[in-house]
């Protein structure tokens, strides 16, 4: 606590709290001291605009990224965003084989004690922030997190890990596709069908869950429907089964279903077929493209994408555009993003913990190597995220993991972050087959000004020009001043470097999406 106490002090001096005590060393060593930002324009940067898209819609722009958007252009490179090919970028880090093995065997290792349930999904989780981490397909996992929300079915949860990793596919191989697709693969796959209870839900007693979450988070929305709507959704979906505590195979079984006229919402039908799979698709195809659907999905992707108050009009034309598109969910975002209210909402999102996570990970160009025991880095990063409160799809609820700003910004998760900042600034943990830049690689050239330093520091980091604030963090932290030749020598290139980078990693700017 030591440690995370000094650096909290150094953040809130960047933000220029008179009121901070800051050490005395540092305080003596820079008194009187005019924080002229440096310029290192050598380093370069992204527009404004050309930022704010990709804060949005990447997890972090590393060096690479932005010289691809400065070669091609920030439109162009959302375009080709929108249709992910096949590059083999998908199994780079695919390197924990529970993934892949059927639910049966799963359980049996999990009842003969091999391996629990709740490793496996620590396996989903380190699988699912590799790949935040090291895709070139940004915008893919963007949406497939944002759709893995809406469609939450917990990691955390026991007996739905048996078929957790195939429904975390079948969202992502659908995440850019259109939401009907998305609605028919989620609401009747096994892992949905174990989560809400779907196994239990016969023509004798219909269980509610899940035909209630189908209409409060996935369609039409809280209050928007009667509970005579619940009881009749919960009725059209009876019939799937799961092989619970056994083999967890799924099948539809005939006898279970309920049979006889339903009516939800708008949607009539005789439903007089032991096989309700028919009525299960038209129903869900019929939700997918009701407008109340319509300006839920949109009113989520706005706060998501643009403000946690979500400007009226744009959800509604976003609405009106999903709905003459069928539910496709490409031009939704294409339209998302040409907004004026798109443009005008630069820097007022809050990244939450696991973006923070990969995105340190990404911009301090670590690189990780396959796992060989528990304490490699690409397993130890499941504990980071779990320290910052923030594990792949573990949010206990079904609602999902919030998408407003104020949801992540205690001091607390401040904390936290700025622990895991200065592990990682020092290499020191998880380092375990990772390997991270050297001090000395952080310098453009040797001698150059401390100020011009933090410029290409934050030109790096932040993606833009260093400010007196930032400047002044960096050298409170370091005990530098500005104008001071920074040689290869120096204590900075020796141990003061962590010191540094987390100046830049703990400012607030670096929290802004």
């Amino acid at each position: 606590m030591r440690i995370v106490s000094r650096r909290s002090t150094v953040a809130a001096a960047a933000l220029g709290t008179a009121a901070v005590a800051v050490p005395t060393s540092a305080r003596a060593a820079t008194a009187g001291t005019a924080y002229v930002a440096g310029s290192f324009p050598a380093t370069p940067v992204l527009s404004a605009g050309e930022r704010h898209l990709l804060n949005r819609f990447s997890y972090g722009v590393t060096p690479a990224l932005r010289d691809e958007v400065l070669r091609v252009g920030a439109r162009a490179w959302f375009e080709q965003q929108l249709s992910p090919v096949a590059d083999g970028s998908d199994a780079a880090v695919d390197w924990w084989p529970d993934l892949h093995r059927p639910a049966n065997e799963l359980w049996q290792r999990a009842d003969d004690d091999i391996r629990g349930g709740w490793e496996v999904m620590n396996d989903y989780g380190r699988r699912t922030l590799l790949r935040r981490i090291t895709t070139p397909w940004q915008v893919r996992e963007v949406m497939t997190e944002f759709w893995e929300h809406h469609f939450h079915v917990p990691t955390n949860g026991d007996p739905q890990f048996t078929h957790r990793a195939s429904y975390g596919d079948a969202i992502r191989a659908r995440a850019l596709g259109s939401f009907e697709e998305l609605l028919q693969a989620t609401i009747t796959h096994p892992a949905m069908t174990i989560f809400l209870s779907g196994y239990d839900s016969t023509k004798t007693h219909p269980n509610e869950n899940l035909g209630r979450e189908l209409l409060e988070l996935h369609t039409v929305g809280v209050g928007n429907h009667s509970e005579d709507d619940v009881k009749n959704a919960a009725r059209i979906l009876t019939g799937y089964d799961i092989a619970m505590w056994t083999t967890f195979a799924a099948s539809y079984r005939t006898r279970d279903h309920w049979t006889g006229p339903v009516q939800v919402l708008g949607f009539a039908h005789p439903n007089a077929d032991v096989d309700g799979r028919p009525v299960v698709a038209a129903l869900l195809s019929y939700l997918a493209r009701h407008p109340l659907t319509a300006r839920r999905v949109a009113r989520k992707l706005v706060t998501k994408f643009v403000a946690d108050e979500p400007p009226a009009t744009l959800v509604e034309r976003l609405a009106e555009v999903y709905l003459a598109n069928d539910t496709r969910i490409v031009p939704v975002l294409r339209a998302l993003v040409d907004s004026p209210e798109f443009a005008a909402a630069a820097d007022t999102k809050l990244r939450t913990p696991s973006e923070d996570l990969v995105a340190t990970w990404r911009l301090l160009g670590a690189t990780i190597a396959p796992p060989v025991d528990r304490s490699s880095a690409a397993n130890a990063i499941i504990w980071q995220a779990g320290d910052l409160g923030d594990e792949p799809m573990a949010w206990p609820r079904p609602d999902g993991a919030p998408l407003v700003s104020s949801a992540w910004g205690s001091p607390s998760r401040m904390l936290a972050s700025m622990d895991v900042h200065w592990s990682m600034a020092g290499g020191w943990w998880p380092s375990q087959e990772a390997t991270y830049r050297k001090p000395a690689e952080w310098a453009p050239v040797l001698p150059i000004a401390f100020r011009d330093l933090v410029d290409h520091l934050a030109r790096l980091l932040h993606g833009r020009p260093s400010t007196p604030s930032v400047l002044e963090g960096a050298c409170l932290s370091t005990g530098y001043l500005p104008d001071r030749v920074v040689k290869a020598t120096d204590s900075i290139f020796t141990w003061k470097m962590p010191h540094l980078l987390v100046a830049l990693l703990d400012h607030p700017t670096w929290y802004r999406r």
